[in-house]
């Protein structure tokens, strides 16, 4: 398949049909703790990157092969930013005819400031943007967006949307360590999620490979305070806490690797998908994996990451926090 991958199991989502309308990496960020690499080019023109039909067609396909009950969702999650894809709204309403199953989109928010995207994603139950900061500095820093794009337009953004738009609004927050988990970041980003008022807040640490090598993870006091201040604006989750972890369930190397190439698994992750098979067809897959052109593996703080071999994940040094750009 080469737009639909999974089911992915998400303590959101439960078992989500991922559906990637993008080329690796197209978008208009290029964020230090992205598990997919660095964004080169950066791009903020919409276009049909891919063909829409050919990916309505493929989720068909994969539908009709898949046991019923085994999906829960249809999820837009791109290799890079969704919206950025022309004929997003047209495969929603596509969608609709064919399946009854809920559809999310998973962005990061860039371009809700748009009419267009108000209108394209009404038809979706559920929109998850991200935000990781409230002021410009930080933005530049943490997001290292395209040079015609400011925070307070993607705030502005957001809050017009949530005032329009009547399925679900889920935010999600990057927390990186020294960056915006510090009380004045976050009392800045609480601001802004009352003039958005999502319907909840995920707040998620960098565990994955990142782009950038010095990304990480905030420390416990600075992540219950997180949840203390952006909690009395919006109710809050924090990714990976309480909970049994969905387990991810490999058909195939093939399905395995579809996977990889949009979202890192850890080597535990990938030894578990396999655990139902016989120990030569597992192993076999495991080869397949250190075979494949499309995957790699990457180590990060001594765990070891399957990804796409594709991704930019450079060798030290710090990225410019404003990159040349297309539009």
């Amino acid at each position: 398949m080469k737009y639909v991958f999974g089911p992915v199991p998400s303590r959101r989502l439960g078992r989500s049909l991922g559906i990637d309308p993008l080329p690796l990496k197209t978008c208009d960020l290029s964020c230090v703790y992205c598990q997919l690499g660095r964004t080169h080019p950066l791009v903020v023109g919409r276009k049909e990157y891919v063909p829409a039909e050919e990916i309505v067609s493929e989720v068909e396909e994969t539908l009709a092969r898949l046991r019923p009950g085994s999906v829960d969702w249809l999820t837009f999650v791109g290799s890079g930013e969704t919206t950025l894809h022309s004929r997003l709204g047209w495969m929603i309403r596509r969608l609709r005819t064919i399946s009854d199953l809920p559809i999310a989109v998973i962005t990061n928010g860039s371009l809700l400031h748009r009419g267009e995207m108000h209108r394209e994603l009404a038809g979706a139950d559920a929109v998850l943007p991200s935000l990781d900061a409230a002021s410009d500095p930080l933005f530049d820093t943490i997001n290292r967006p395209h040079r015609s794009l400011r925070v307070e337009q993607i705030i502005g953004g957001l809050s017009a949307f949530r005032r329009q738009y009547e399925g679900r609004l889920w935010l999600e927050v990057m927390l990186v360590r020294g960056l915006n988990d510090s009380e004045e970041a976050l009392t800045d980003l609480a601001e802004a999620l009352r003039r958005i008022q999502p319907d909840e807040v995920q707040i998620n640490v960098p565990t994955r490979p990142p782009a950038e090598a010095w990304v990480w993870p905030p420390e416990r006091s600075q992540l219950d305070r997180a949840v203390s201040i952006l909690g009395g604006v919006s109710p809050v989750v924090v990714a990976g806490a309480g909970g049994r972890a969905l387990r991810l369930v490999a058909e195939s190397a093939d399905h395995l690797v579809g996977i990889i190439r949009r979202h890192p698994l850890r080597q535990d992750e990938v030894l578990s998908a396999l655990e139902g098979w016989s120990q030569p067809w597992a192993q076999e897959a495991l080869a397949e994996l250190a075979a494949s052109d499309e995957v790699t593996t990457v180590d990060r703080l001594g765990t070891r990451f399957w990804c796409s071999a594709d991704a930019r994940f450079p060798r030290g040094g710090e990225a410019p926090r404003r990159g040349t750009s297309e539009a």
